[in-house]
Protein backbone atom coordinates (compact mmCIF):
# COMPACT_ATOMS: atom_id res chain seq x y z
CA UNK A 1 0.00 0.00 0.00
CA UNK A 2 1.92 3.54 -0.72
CA UNK A 3 1.76 6.08 1.83
CA UNK A 4 -0.77 8.35 0.29
CA UNK A 5 -2.88 5.48 0.45
CA UNK A 6 -2.05 4.11 4.18
CA UNK A 7 -2.69 7.72 4.80
CA UNK A 8 -5.87 7.94 3.68
CA UNK A 9 -7.19 4.39 5.08
CA UNK A 10 -5.82 5.94 8.56
CA UNK A 11 -7.43 8.98 8.21
CA UNK A 12 -10.63 7.11 7.69
CA UNK A 13 -10.53 5.27 10.34
CA UNK A 14 -9.93 7.98 12.62
CA UNK A 15 -12.84 10.05 11.41
CA UNK A 16 -15.19 6.47 11.66
CA UNK A 17 -13.56 6.14 15.61
CA UNK A 18 -14.70 10.24 16.27
CA UNK A 19 -18.40 9.40 14.74
CA UNK A 20 -18.04 6.35 17.24
CA UNK A 21 -17.40 8.21 20.18
CA UNK A 22 -20.46 8.89 22.23
CA UNK A 23 -20.99 12.39 22.93
CA UNK A 24 -21.25 13.92 26.54
CA UNK A 25 -24.82 13.77 28.39
CA UNK A 26 -26.22 16.76 28.50
CA UNK A 27 -26.28 18.53 31.69
CA UNK A 28 -30.03 17.68 32.59
CA UNK A 29 -29.42 14.12 31.66
CA UNK A 30 -25.20 13.94 33.92
CA UNK A 31 -27.52 15.17 37.15
CA UNK A 32 -30.38 12.46 36.28
CA UNK A 33 -27.21 9.51 36.24
CA UNK A 34 -25.76 11.11 38.91
CA UNK A 35 -28.92 10.79 41.46
CA UNK A 36 -30.62 7.56 39.96
CA UNK A 37 -27.04 6.40 40.94
CA UNK A 38 -28.01 6.34 44.43
CA UNK A 39 -31.27 4.52 43.88
CA UNK A 40 -32.56 2.64 46.99
CA UNK A 41 -29.90 3.85 48.94
CA UNK A 42 -30.51 6.18 52.10
CA UNK A 43 -27.76 8.54 53.87
CA UNK A 44 -27.46 10.73 57.10
CA UNK A 45 -26.92 14.20 56.75
CA UNK A 46 -26.72 17.61 58.62
CA UNK A 47 -28.30 21.16 58.97
CA UNK A 48 -24.93 23.62 57.13
CA UNK A 49 -27.10 27.10 57.35
CA UNK A 50 -27.72 29.08 60.48
CA UNK A 51 -30.71 30.69 60.50
CA UNK A 52 -33.03 31.87 63.31
CA UNK A 53 -36.34 29.97 61.28
CA UNK A 54 -34.60 26.91 60.93
CA UNK A 55 -33.70 26.96 64.82
CA UNK A 56 -35.23 24.06 65.58
CA UNK A 57 -33.67 21.43 62.92
CA UNK A 58 -30.19 22.83 64.34
CA UNK A 59 -28.19 19.95 65.27
CA UNK A 60 -31.29 17.44 64.35
CA UNK A 61 -30.03 14.10 62.45
CA UNK A 62 -31.16 13.83 58.95
CA UNK A 63 -32.04 11.26 56.38
CA UNK A 64 -32.07 10.99 52.58
CA UNK A 65 -33.68 8.47 50.87
CA UNK A 66 -33.38 7.68 47.16
CA UNK A 67 -36.13 5.65 47.54
CA UNK A 68 -37.91 5.62 43.91
CA UNK A 69 -36.40 5.97 40.43
CA UNK A 70 -37.96 5.51 37.31
CA UNK A 71 -37.53 6.52 33.99
CA UNK A 72 -39.40 9.88 34.84
CA UNK A 73 -39.00 10.57 37.84
CA UNK A 74 -37.27 10.10 41.20
CA UNK A 75 -38.49 10.25 44.61
CA UNK A 76 -36.50 11.81 47.61
CA UNK A 77 -37.84 11.66 51.00
CA UNK A 78 -36.16 13.85 53.59
CA UNK A 79 -36.61 12.79 57.01
CA UNK A 80 -36.51 14.88 60.24
CA UNK A 81 -35.83 13.77 63.70
CA UNK A 82 -37.51 16.32 65.75
CA UNK A 83 -36.84 17.46 69.36
CA UNK A 84 -38.35 14.75 71.22
CA UNK A 85 -36.74 12.23 69.19
CA UNK A 86 -39.86 11.04 66.86
CA UNK A 87 -39.81 11.80 62.85
CA UNK A 88 -40.98 13.94 60.91
CA UNK A 89 -41.39 11.65 57.58
CA UNK A 90 -43.89 15.02 55.77
CA UNK A 91 -41.21 15.82 53.08
CA UNK A 92 -40.51 14.53 49.91
CA UNK A 93 -38.43 15.89 46.82
CA UNK A 94 -39.70 14.62 43.75
CA UNK A 95 -37.44 15.39 40.54
CA UNK A 96 -39.31 14.72 37.12
CA UNK A 97 -38.37 15.53 33.86
CA UNK A 98 -39.86 18.34 31.77
CA UNK A 99 -39.23 19.59 28.19
CA UNK A 100 -39.09 22.55 26.21
CA UNK A 101 -40.02 23.65 22.71
CA UNK A 102 -36.36 24.27 22.34
CA UNK A 103 -35.05 21.44 24.39
CA UNK A 104 -37.86 18.68 24.74
CA UNK A 105 -37.23 16.43 27.89
CA UNK A 106 -34.08 17.73 28.62
CA UNK A 107 -35.75 19.64 31.22
CA UNK A 108 -36.26 18.89 35.28
CA UNK A 109 -38.56 20.04 37.72
CA UNK A 110 -38.53 20.29 41.63
CA UNK A 111 -41.54 19.40 43.68
CA UNK A 112 -42.38 19.34 47.14
CA UNK A 113 -44.62 16.81 48.60
CA UNK A 114 -45.84 17.77 52.26
CA UNK A 115 -48.07 15.42 53.67
CA UNK A 116 -49.30 15.24 57.66
CA UNK A 117 -48.67 12.08 59.74
CA UNK A 118 -52.11 10.45 58.89
CA UNK A 119 -51.02 10.50 55.13
CA UNK A 120 -53.38 13.46 53.47
CA UNK A 121 -51.95 16.61 51.65
CA UNK A 122 -50.51 19.70 53.41
CA UNK A 123 -52.46 22.71 52.32
CA UNK A 124 -48.93 24.09 51.07
CA UNK A 125 -47.32 21.02 48.82
CA UNK A 126 -46.66 20.56 45.33
CA UNK A 127 -44.84 23.81 44.90
CA UNK A 128 -41.08 24.24 43.18
CA UNK A 129 -40.03 24.93 39.71
CA UNK A 130 -38.58 23.86 36.24
CA UNK A 131 -35.09 24.76 35.69
CA UNK A 132 -34.51 27.62 33.47
CA UNK A 133 -31.02 27.08 32.21
CA UNK A 134 -29.05 24.03 31.54
CA UNK A 135 -27.02 23.64 34.70
CA UNK A 136 -24.51 21.36 35.14
CA UNK A 137 -23.96 17.49 35.62
CA UNK A 138 -24.06 18.30 39.23
CA UNK A 139 -26.04 21.66 40.22
CA UNK A 140 -29.19 22.09 39.15
CA UNK A 141 -31.52 25.52 40.24
CA UNK A 142 -35.44 25.13 40.22
CA UNK A 143 -36.40 29.23 39.77
CA UNK A 144 -40.22 29.19 41.54
CA UNK A 145 -42.97 28.90 39.13
CA UNK A 146 -45.83 30.49 38.60
CA UNK A 147 -47.95 27.70 40.13
CA UNK A 148 -46.00 28.26 43.34
CA UNK A 149 -46.68 31.71 43.25
CA UNK A 150 -49.74 31.43 43.44
CA UNK A 151 -50.19 29.04 45.82
CA UNK A 152 -47.86 31.00 47.90
CA UNK A 153 -50.06 33.88 47.67
CA UNK A 154 -53.00 32.49 48.81
CA UNK A 155 -51.07 30.64 51.62
CA UNK A 156 -50.27 34.15 52.99
CA UNK A 157 -46.71 32.61 52.23
CA UNK A 158 -45.70 35.91 49.65
CA UNK A 159 -42.29 35.94 51.49
CA UNK A 160 -41.50 32.72 49.34
CA UNK A 161 -42.60 34.01 46.25
CA UNK A 162 -39.26 34.32 45.07
CA UNK A 163 -37.36 31.20 45.81
CA UNK A 164 -34.80 28.95 44.44
CA UNK A 165 -34.08 25.79 45.20
CA UNK A 166 -30.73 24.02 44.47
CA UNK A 167 -29.88 20.83 44.36
CA UNK A 168 -26.20 19.31 44.25
CA UNK A 169 -25.36 15.54 43.54
CA UNK A 170 -22.44 13.64 42.51
CA UNK A 171 -22.23 10.11 41.86
CA UNK A 172 -21.39 6.68 43.33
CA UNK A 173 -17.55 5.75 43.10
CA UNK A 174 -16.76 9.85 42.94
CA UNK A 175 -13.55 10.56 45.60
CA UNK A 176 -16.22 12.78 47.71
CA UNK A 177 -19.91 11.76 46.80
CA UNK A 178 -22.49 14.61 48.15
CA UNK A 179 -26.13 15.48 47.85
CA UNK A 180 -26.87 18.70 48.97
CA UNK A 181 -30.80 20.64 49.08
CA UNK A 182 -30.55 24.35 49.32
CA UNK A 183 -33.50 26.95 49.64
CA UNK A 184 -32.40 30.36 48.66
CA UNK A 185 -34.66 33.51 48.76
CA UNK A 186 -33.08 37.03 47.79
CA UNK A 187 -33.62 40.30 49.58
CA UNK A 188 -35.66 41.43 51.07
CA UNK A 189 -37.08 38.44 52.30
CA UNK A 190 -33.33 36.85 52.28
CA UNK A 191 -33.24 33.35 52.90
CA UNK A 192 -30.52 30.63 53.17
CA UNK A 193 -31.24 26.99 54.62
CA UNK A 194 -29.02 24.21 53.62
CA UNK A 195 -28.69 20.39 54.12
CA UNK A 196 -25.76 18.29 53.21
CA UNK A 197 -25.42 14.69 53.16
CA UNK A 198 -22.23 12.13 52.98
CA UNK A 199 -22.85 9.87 50.23
CA UNK A 200 -20.02 7.78 51.16
CA UNK A 201 -21.98 5.76 53.89
CA UNK A 202 -24.99 4.20 52.85
CA UNK A 203 -27.14 3.86 56.04
CA UNK A 204 -30.42 1.47 56.69
CA UNK A 205 -33.16 2.72 54.74
CA UNK A 206 -35.93 4.42 56.67
CA UNK A 207 -39.35 4.02 57.08
CA UNK A 208 -41.80 5.10 54.61
CA UNK A 209 -42.59 8.76 54.25
CA UNK A 210 -46.08 9.85 55.41
CA UNK A 211 -49.04 8.86 52.82
CA UNK A 212 -47.25 6.09 50.91
CA UNK A 213 -50.68 4.22 50.89
CA UNK A 214 -52.54 6.31 49.05
CA UNK A 215 -52.92 6.39 45.16
CA UNK A 216 -50.08 8.88 44.65
CA UNK A 217 -47.15 6.34 45.73
CA UNK A 218 -47.30 2.53 44.21
CA UNK A 219 -46.71 1.29 47.48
Amino acid sequence: MTSARLLAALCSTAALAACATTPPAAPHDAFWQALSSHCGKAFAGRMVSDEAPDAEMRGAAMVMHVRECSAARIAVPFHVQRPDGSWDRSRTWLITRVGTLDNPGRGLRLKHDHRHEDGTSDALTLYGGDTAVPGTASVQEFPVDAESVALFRAQGRTVSVTNVWRVEVTPAGSAQPRFAYQLLRQLPNARNFRVEFDLTRPIPAPPAPWGTTDAYWPG
